[in-house]
C-alpha cells in the first residue's frame, strides 16, 4: 500500500517542538483505526507532515502486520523520521515492527517511557493500543515521543551497537 501524505496547521494547536521531525509515519489495523484517525488530525493541526500507511478505512478483518511492517520499513529506510503504529493492544504492532532491522519500537502507555525510550534507546517507532489508551493520552504520548531527542551518550551508543549486531547476518565460518 502506498502511503498518503497530509499537512496542515490550525491556530491554537499544542506547543511546537523545537524542531519538528518530518515526515512522521502512522499505520493501524481495525483495532487502532479510530485512534489513528484522531492522531492524524492532531498531527496535521500541529503542522506535521504525515505519511499514512493505512488502513484507509475500517476493515474488521485486516491484519496489523500489513500496515505496521510497511511503516517500520519506511522508518528503517529513513523515508519517515519516526513512526506511530497502532493495533488493539499495541503488543502485536511492537512485535511486528521490531522484526524490521533498524527499528527500535516499543509499546508505550505512559509518559516516562515515551521520552526515555528515545533519549536512551533511540526509539524510532512508538506503538499504542487503540483499545487501551484514550485519545487524550495517546496524543500526549505522541507529542512527548516526537519532542524527545537521543542523548548520544557513549553508554547508550554502546548498548545500541550490541543490539544492532544481533540484526546482522551470522558470519560464515571458514574451514
Amino acid at each position: 500500500m502506498k502511503p498518503s501524505i497530509g499537512n496542515g496547521t490550525m491556530p491554537g494547536s499544542d506547543p511546537e517542538p523545537r524542531i519538528k521531525p518530518n515526515p512522521i509515519g502512522i499505520g493501524a489495523d481495525h483495532g487502532g483505526f479510530e485512534l489513528k484517525q484522531h492522531l492524524l488530525t492532531k498531527l496535521a493541526a500541529a503542522g506535521y507532515e504525515v505519511m499514512d500507511f493505512g488502513d484507509d478505512r475500517l476493515k474488521p478483518n485486516d491484519d496489523y502486520p500489513d500496515f505496521v511492517v510497511a511503516l517500520a520499513r519506511a522508518v528503517a529506510a529513513g523515508e519517515v523520521v519516526r513512526g506511530v503504529a497502532i493495533c488493539g493492544s499495541g503488543v502485536g504492532a511492537a512485535v511486528a515492527a521490531n522484526k524490521v532491522a533498524g527499528v527500535q519500537a516499543c509499546l508505550i502507555h505512559e509518559s516516562f517511557s515515551a521520552h526515555q525510550g528515545v533519549e536512551d534507546d533511540d526509539l524510532n517507532l512508538i506503538c499504542l493500543g487503540g483499545l487501551v489508551v484514550s485519545h487524550a493520552m495517546a496524543w500526549e504520548l505522541v507529542q512527548i515521543f516526537l519532542n524527545a531527542h537521543f542523548s548520544g551518550a557513549e553508554r547508550h551508543r554502546r548498548r545500541l551497537a550490541k543490539i544492532a549486531a544481533l540484526e546482522a547476518p551470522p558470519a560464515k565460518e571458514s574451514l
